[in-house]
């Protein structure tokens, strides 16, 4: 049986991406189109997307600190990694880190790896500077850097929500399904290295 804080997080979570989602549906220009870009540009690959879930589930399953410090983490290293994308500096590997990240996220996840908090950053980080760069480098160059940032850094939080509120929400009693969660996570980034996706 859930518990009512797991329920009520579920739910949080998934009104909020959906309410966010609705209010930025209409454009304009400056500040609101420089948000919206960045908000949506997390949400314009299934490889940014899955991962983003993939960390709130990962911290889900571990449970304690890991809930909140896994996700904070990567939204701090990406914020850093999408500077140095946006200032065209060069980081090697970027789509092929990413590409990992889908794999071995999903991984940690469908296998239940349950590494120490601090190591768990450690892979985290790597590969949020890898998707903040893609974020930075991939700016309209109209939109406004602090916008920008801002709305790929919420879509980003939403997501771990989003990760967070179903392993919570489904609980131990259902862990084997958000294991599974991890393993199509995992698949589709092998479809996606394979060209099959």
């Amino acid at each position: 049986m859930m518990c009512a804080f797991a329920k009520k997080t579920t739910l949080t979570a998934l009104l909020l991406l959906a309410a966010v989602a609705q209010a930025y549906a209409h454009i304009g220009s400056g500040t609101v189109s420089s948000f919206h870009s960045g908000f949506m540009h997390p949400l314009s690959g299934l490889d940014h997307m899955t991962v983003m879930v993939a960390v709130g589930l990962w911290g889900s399953l571990k449970g304690s600190k890991a809930i909140w410090a896994w996700p904070l983490a990567f939204v701090a290293v990406m914020m850093l990694g999408s500077m140095l994308g946006m200032a065209q500096m060069p980081l090697p590997l970027v789509e092929p880190g990413i590409l990992a990240s889908v794999v071995v996220l999903g991984l940690m996840v469908a296998l239940a790896i349950d590494l120490p908090i601090a190591a768990g950053i450690a892979i985290i980080c790597l590969f949020a500077l890898f998707h903040g760069h893609a974020h930075g480098a991939e700016a309209p160059d109209n939109a406004g850097g602090f916008e920008y940032m801002a709305g790929f850094a919420l879509a980003t939080a939403l997501l771990h929500a989003t990760g967070i509120g179903v392993g919570l929400g489904l609980g131990l009693r259902f862990r084997r399904l958000a294991r599974a969660a991890g393993g199509v996570c995992a698949a589709l980034g092998a479809g996606l290295i394979l060209g099959m996706i």
